[in-house]
């Protein structure tokens, strides 16, 4: 594999961009070694500034379930920017887009659309407070909702303690309205709201939470959640930033018999252009600008290029419903790998996200139970895989994204790849 121009490129890149990168797992630093520029891509592979081909298991971190350069969607991304990039104003495929995101959500009644997942949950947690007129947000440790400063918290000295800001930047008096509690710990969630109360305007949570491991959750503690913010009068958010779309034509919270107050998706809906999305009942909805006193507001907030993108994308996923082909390679993923005879050759499912967990213990439900065996088990192999043309997320922690572009055979050759170099590692 050559590196050379990716190699001089990032030398270029750190003299011009902080850190060499535009958002920090880009540069590689748990893995080591420096990033891969990529310069085109279609269906599963992409092909570096070097002259390399890999096979893409990132898939730019969820958002290209179609593949790359899907070319109904690339069609429509030309076709629209032909008419126009961005008109700061009201067009009509606005209305298409809100009513095929709203098509997905039976019971949900308005969708605002922004720029980003980050964007969607500033503005979500935002509409809460406003809703019941109260300041604490409850989150749970290992959560990543974006890079809003609320949400850059850590725990304190002690349960029933309001968070501490984990970014430099942040100012305590923000980061103190966040409170955090562990996954998978109803008695430490049942505290906090005994604690708070009335206090408490929102829980937020990823219901597959995927941005941390692939940390799948017990049903009963999702239950539990929407039973207390029922019982003291709180708002649940579902961020579905990664789940939505990703494992059905719509939220997986519906999988799962649950109905939050508010949901925030991102990534899929836009089909590769930036994009954002909250939806929910008209009653929280119309609390927003300018419609209720909630403010927000963004210039390139549904765009014509990203909602002409977004509406092929859902309007393909609805057509060919890729869903179980995706949940079959996922199987056969797993399958291969539990067939190997190596005890810790093991990988966490959830339709089309993999998460690779190198360690024969119990897969975890919350981050502090994460096995560094198992990650640094996967940061021996990483480069090894990607100098065969295996390109997966440069982080331990981070999850793997299938496509309705890959093929069962670049399953197959992946999982065999991985056991190959398993088995020169000791037990």
């Amino acid at each position: 594999m050559k590196t050379t121009k990716s190699k001089r490129l990032f030398q270029k890149a750190v003299k011009l961009i902080p850190g060499g990168v535009n958002s920090p797992v880009r540069a590689f630093k748990q893995v080591g070694g420096t990033p891969i520029y990529f310069k085109s891509a279609g269906g599963s592979k992409f092909q570096d500034a070097d002259g390399n081909t890999f096979v893409d298991f990132c898939m730019s971190w969820g958002p290209l379930i179609l593949g790359h350069s899907r070319k109904e969607v690339v069609k429509a991304v030309q076709d629209a920017a032909a008419k126009g990039l961005s008109y700061g104003a009201c067009h009509e495929s606005e209305l298409e887009f809100a009513e095929l995101i709203l098509s997905a959500f039976p019971g949900f009644e308005r969708v605002r659309l922004v720029s980003s997942g980050t964007e969607a949950v500033m503005t979500a947690l935002r509409i809460a407070r406003g809703s019941t007129g109260r300041d604490l947000i409850l989150k749970f440790e290992g959560g990543y909702h974006g890079h809003y400063d609320g949400m850059l918290v850590k725990a304190g000295s002690g349960l029933a303690t309001q968070s501490i800001a984990e970014s430099k930047g942040v100012p305590e008096a923000i980061a103190s309205t966040t409170l955090l509690a562990p996954l998978d710990d109803a008695q430490a969630v049942s505290i906090l709201f005994d604690e708070f109360r009335a206090k408490i305007a929102a829980v937020i949570i990823e219901p597959l939470p995927a941005n941390n491991g692939l940390l799948v959750q017990h049903l009963q503690f999702l239950k539990l959640l929407r039973e207390l913010t029922i019982k003291y009068g709180s708002l649940l958010i579902f961020d579905e930033v990664i789940s939505g779309f990703r494992l059905k034509f719509g939220g997986y919270g519906q999988s799962l018999g649950i109905t939050p107050d508010l949901i925030t998706l991102g990534k899929i809906i836009g089909g590769g252009m930036p994009v954002g999305a909250i939806v929910g009942k008209a009653r929280e909805m119309d609390l927003l600008a300018p419609a209720g006193s909630v403010y927000q507001a963004g210039t390139l907030s549904g765009n014509p290029v990203s909602v002409a993108a977004g509406i092929k994308t859902l309007k393909i996923l609805k057509a060919e419903s890729p869903y179980q082909k995706l949940d079959r390679m996922g199987k056969l993923f797993t399958d291969i790998l539990a067939r190997s005879g190596i005890h810790f050759a093991r990988a966490v499912q959830a339709g089309s996200i993999l998460w690779l967990y190198l360690d024969a213990t119990e897969f975890p439900r919350r981050a502090d139970r994460i096995s560094l065996v198992a990650m640094e088990r996967f940061k021996k192999i990483y480069w090894k895989l990607l100098e065969q043309g295996w390109y997966l997320p440069p982080s331990s922690y981070e999850v793997l994204f299938l496509s309705a572009a890959h093929q069962e055979s670049e399953i197959e050759r992946l999982a065999g790849a991985i056991i190959k170099e398993l088995k020169k590692m000791k037990p």
